[in-house]
């Protein structure tokens, strides 16, 4: 089984760290575009451009499913990725887990990037899944940004703006770029501090990584032996794993797989 991920940069770590503990012996293809990231300010149609050329990257290496780790791409790709991938290769995409986050019923927050928040894609999500929960957009200035980065002051000072621009009385906070849940532990502990209280947080990796076997027809198997093993391209170049992905958890639960041979 090879299950191939997309991103501009290293977002895509928290979807395949949990694509890993699923099946351990899932080969597993990054597709990363640092030549022209971030995606973010880019405009839709080079957003869409630089997603199909990962995506093409990926496919070279024959993956059985594809995830769109990224919600920049997710918004304005994910339509022409299907149209030149689907049925023979399914495309997954990634949606802020704005639904089980309502479903709590106290008020919530979407944490996203500043191109993300308040956009119609995302207002529109709020519409159709919020089901009246009190809920606040919340722009986290330099995020991304910082976490591509591995910079640890800079991160820390996005979550602290971002923590001062949520409710106090917020139960629920949404992750709404991939970026973030590769930080969610300290932005738990700004949130907890700002409330009093544990908040909850919601990422999409999990039910990004689950939706991906559920696609190809595969059952997750946590306890499989761990013989999957790691590709990482870089503008269609294979690559080490980036130094910024080993200073993250989900970085660091990869380097244990083996470099994949060269397909002929």
């Amino acid at each position: 089984m090879r299950i191939a991920l997309l991103d501009s940069g290293i977002g895509l770590l928290a979807a395949a760290a949990e694509t890993r503990r699923l099946r351990p012996d899932a080969h597993l293809v990054l597709s990363g575009d640092p030549a022209h990231m971030p995606w973010g300010p880019l405009d839709p149609a080079r957003i869409t451009e630089r997603a199909l050329a990962c995506a093409r990257s990926a496919v070279a290496e024959r993956p059985d499913a594809l995830i769109v780790a990224c919600n920049t791409a997710s918004v304005h790709a994910l339509p022409a990725l299907r149209a030149e991938l689907e049925p023979a290769l399914p495309v997954i995409g990634t949606v802020p887990a704005i639904k089980p986050a309502a479903a709590a019923g106290g008020p919530f927050a979407v944490w996203a990037t500043p191109a993300t928040t308040g956009s119609a894609y995302q207002r529109g999500l709020l519409a159709e899944f919020a089901d009246g929960a009190p809920a606040t957009e919340v722009p986290c200035h330099g995020l991304a940004g910082a976490v591509e980065a591995a910079d640890a002051a800079a991160v820390s000072a996005a979550i602290k703006a971002a923590t001062e621009l949520t409710p106090p009385d917020t139960t629920t906070v949404v992750l709404g770029c991939t970026h973030y849940e590769l930080v969610a532990d300290e932005i738990g502990r700004e949130l907890t501090a700002l409330t009093g209280r544990r908040v909850t947080l919601h990422g999409s990796a999990a039910a990004v990584a689950a939706q991906a076997l559920r696609r190809i027809g595969a059952q997750p198997a946590p306890s499989a032996p761990p013989t999957g093993t790691l590709t990482v391209l870089a503008n269609g170049r294979r690559v080490p794993l980036p130094d910024a992905a080993r200073r993250y958890a989900q970085g660091r639960s990869l380097l244990t797989a083996a470099p994949a041979p060269e397909l002929r």
